[in-house]
């Protein structure tokens, strides 16, 4: 079905103005769910002054999410029903001939605009919001470093990225979508196998864990449960935040455990050696190839989409342009593919979220449930996180179940656990 451009330019707006309406309306669900009193599975590692502390910070980023998300739709309602997008490639075209170099100069003013237009935010946040409840620990030099890293890693890899990309648009047509998909499938592969190696260190250090108490119960475990651990690495996080973190990385027989420094300093050993049950627990059941696998499925099928609409010259025209450009119907499409890019992500959050039941049942299955509770309890005291978000914005936002629906399937976890136990002395003894 043929649509002209007005009419592809009003679906465009609704779109954006229905996602923006359902974000705040889940938005407005959360903040009605907040409870003054403090849950009393938490009673152990909360007290009240804490625990209104952190009741503060989360309704001081309710207001500030809602004023830079209001912000960021009025511009975007504003380029769209201005032309502007349009006037800038009209602006450019008499200066650059190349297609493909025409689309990076015009995406490249597009990020630095758009990075210039949040900095204040971005600055509000870091530097007003988390340095007032004392997580911000990032200093001007850090944070201007961390920009100018960021800016040459976009132009080096997202330029060369986006400009193959156009480029094989433009020599293969509608086609293009198989052969950059496996282009991005092998990326996705090997950014996952040298993350690690390669990129964390451009922005923190990375010390091999000491010996010791944690390096050697780390260690035990691995072998008790044939992990395949390379290294165990502790990243300087504190230099920018005191919120905790840990995480795998690497593809095969090889394994980096990355453990923040916060993390460390905030848990015991046998917290630690929970949390690091628990990412095994997502190896050990298949959950990071499957999520891999999925994530390049997702990818193939965007592309296949986008390959039906990426010619079509009334989505250039609805972006207030007066000929086809490539690099509009990339905006273009962007806007009209995030419904169905929404409800993969419910998709994929609805896996995630029962992939992390499966997690935590396996560390309480080979570690213990008791350590890896008070270890999520501790970090979700430490990060100020949101006890009792709403169902709603869980389903549509959390890639991890709440705190206390966690606890509450570990209890479960461990009711069976000791059932199992029973069981297997009971038939010894018979």
């Amino acid at each position: 079905m043929h649509m002209d451009a007005q009419t592809i330019l009003t679906i465009i707006v609704a779109i954006a103005t229905l996602n923006f309406a359902l974000e705040r309306w889940l938005d407005f669900l959360n903040r009605k769910n907040k409870k003054l009193q403090l849950p009393e599975e938490l009673a152990d590692v909360y007290d009240e002054a804490q625990y209104r502390k952190s009741m503060e910070y989360q309704q001081a980023n309710d207001q500030f999410g809602a004023v830079s998300a209001a912000f960021g739709f009025l511009l975007t309602l504003m380029l769209l029903l201005t032309g502007a997008f349009g006037w800038l490639d009209g602006l450019l075209r008499p200066y650059v001939d190349n297609p493909v170099w025409l689309a990076l100069v015009y995406f490249g003013i597009l990020y630095v605009a758009s990075d210039l237009i949040n900095l204040p935010f971005q600055l509000y946040s870091t530097f007003v919001i988390e340095e007032r409840f004392g997580f911000n620990k990032t200093n001007a030099r850090i944070f201007v470093l961390d920009k100018l890293k960021g800016y040459l890693l976009t132009a080096i890899i997202g330029g060369a990225v986006l400009g193959l990309f156009i480029y094989l648009i433009i020599t293969i047509g509608a086609s293009f979508w198989w052969y950059f998909w496996i282009i991005a499938s092998v990326l996705m592969v090997l950014i996952n196998m040298f993350y690690t190696s390669i990129f964390v260190p451009m922005f923190n250090k990375l010390t091999p864990l000491a010996d010791g108490a944690l390096k050697q119960a780390i260690e035990g475990y691995s072998r008790k449960v044939a992990f395949p651990l390379d290294q165990i690495y502790v990243i300087d996080g504190s230099k920018r935040s005191s919120k905790s973190n840990a995480f795998f990385s690497g593809i095969g027989s090889k394994k980096k455990v990355v453990l923040y420094d916060t993390l460390i300093e905030n848990h015991t050993t046998e917290e630690l050696v929970a949390v690091i049950a628990h990412e095994v627990g997502h190896y050990k059941k298949k959950h990071i190839i499957t999520g891999m696998v999925l994530s390049i499925l997702q990818i193939g099928f965007t592309l296949f989409v986008l390959s039906l609409l990426v010619f079509n010259k009334e989505l250039s025209l609805a972006l207030g342009a007066d000929q086809l450009g490539i690099h509009l119907n990339l905006i273009a499409f962007g806007i009209l593919y995030s419904p169905i890019s929404a409800m993969t992500g419910l998709l994929m959050n609805v896996i995630s979220r029962k992939n992390e039941y499966e997690a935590d049942a396996y560390a309480t299955h080979t570690y213990g449930g008791r350590p890896l509770q008070q270890a999520l309890k501790t970090l979700s005291v430490h990060n100020m996180s949101n006890l009792l978000p709403h169902a709603w914005y869980v389903f549509f936002h959390y890639s991890h179940p709440p705190l206390l629906q966690r606890l509450q399937a570990i209890r479960q976890e461990m009711r069976a656990k000791n059932s199992e136990q029973m069981v297997s002395f009971q038939d010894k003894n018979i």
